[in-house]
């Protein structure tokens, strides 16, 4: 009888060893202490933002704040008076107009550029490479002075022509050192086998490489489209009441004498949050970098 029980318990045993765990006691055993941390410094920061963010909101929508968290009553003719008042309107359309001067102008030349630095040997070329560095990683503050000295010994100080040109000096090798990673990715016997069947090199660069840079060409666009976006010393220095991006016309409102409400700057800061969103949202829509990426990984 004690066999024939241990024959039954037996396999009831090895039946329940044999049952698959809830997905949630695995998903637990593989969670490490790197996952964590990394959950955990990502969602403090989204909730630092999103309260960064939420608070500009609701201030650019506040008649006046009591003693508390919330204003006394909400109200939206802070961004007529910012639309109307402020010249906010002719800073986005100069905003407008030299971000997409700087983003074709560099994207343009620095493209080229950064396949003739990827496939070329030549000497002194890790030498120029730590040149084109320096606008990126200096503060923008140690060339702004003489940027705009020189603008203005040119006769081109205030003008919008001016504003473009310091905008390309951080930009334009900002193109070139993302297009270089990109371009040494390319098997140049790819360019050998379209050179073989009688491509020319504009149909070369224009059919076979410019498609397969794709991913690198939107990513140096969206980087260079938010610097210009946030650039606020060179232009500062170069323009005038109209030329002057939405930045500066921000800074101005901050600092002027006669003091603004602080609900007026958030409107305007608003104007400039939806602007840089739309241009992410859009640039995203029709190419994502990250996507294309790991399709091409794969």
């Amino acid at each position: 009888r004690l066999e024939r029980d241990k024959v039954m318990i037996s396999p009831s045993l090895s039946a329940r060893r044999a049952l698959p765990r809830p997905s949630f006691v695995r998903r637990l055993s593989r969670v490490t202490v790197t996952s964590v941390i990394t959950w955990f410094a990502g969602g403090c920061f989204a909730l630092l933002a999103i309260a960064v963010l939420g608070s500009v909101a609701i201030t650019s929508f506040a008649t006046n704040w009591r003693a508390g968290w919330w204003p006394a009553a909400f109200t939206s003719r802070w961004y007529g008076q910012a639309w109307n008042s402020t010249g906010i309107s002719q800073s986005l359309i100069v905003t407008f107009e030299v971000s997409v001067a700087v983003v074709l102008i560099a994207l343009a030349a620095g493209v080229p550029a950064g396949y003739v630095l990827a496939r070329k040997k030549f000497p002194g070329k890790s030498a120029f490479m730590l040149v084109m560095l320096l606008p990126i990683i200096l503060p923008t503050m140690t060339y702004a002075v003489q940027l705009a000295a020189m603008m203005y010994r040119f006769g081109l100080g205030g003008s919008l022509p001016a504003v473009i040109l310091v905008n390309l000096v951080p930009a334009l090798p900002l193109v070139i050192l993302i297009t270089v990673p990109f371009v040494e990715q390319i098997s140049p016997e790819v360019e050998n086998a379209a050179k073989v069947f009688g491509a020319s090199s504009l149909r070369l660069f224009t059919r076979v490489l410019l498609p397969l840079l794709a991913p690198g060409v939107v990513a140096a666009g969206i980087l260079c489209l938010m610097r210009v976006l946030g650039q606020f010393e060179l232009t500062f220095f170069v323009s005038n009441a109209s030329t002057q991006t939405l930045v500066v016309t921000i800074f101005g409102a901050l600092s002027d004498p006669g003091g603004v409400p602080a609900q007026l700057v958030a409107a305007m800061t608003m104007f400039y949050m939806v602007i840089a969103l739309i241009g992410l949202v859009i640039t995203f829509r029709f190419s994502n970098p990250a996507d294309a990426l790991s399709r091409r990984a794969r």
